[in-house]
């Protein structure tokens, strides 16, 4: 049997970006929209700024248009 995996939303990635902004833990974020708590540690991980001078900030429309990307 393989596993079926599922792209987040438009409408996930804003609660996340949301939820994350007021400070939730990535754990209750999962609990929250219904993922693993993985699948939100890959998220922030890909789509949150890790260099540079500014606020690392998660920006749910950038994510959505780099996963339209790939």
């Amino acid at each position: 049997m393989t596993k079926k995996y599922n792209q987040l939303t438009l409408e996930q990635r804003y609660t996340i970006a949301a939820l994350h902004e007021q400070g939730y833990l990535q754990s209750r974020i999962a609990d929250i929209i219904g993922v693993h708590k993985s699948t939100i540690s890959r998220e922030l991980k890909r789509n949150v700024p890790q260099r540079g001078i500014g606020a690392k900030v998660y920006n749910a429309a950038k994510a959505e248009n780099k996963t339209r990307e790939r």
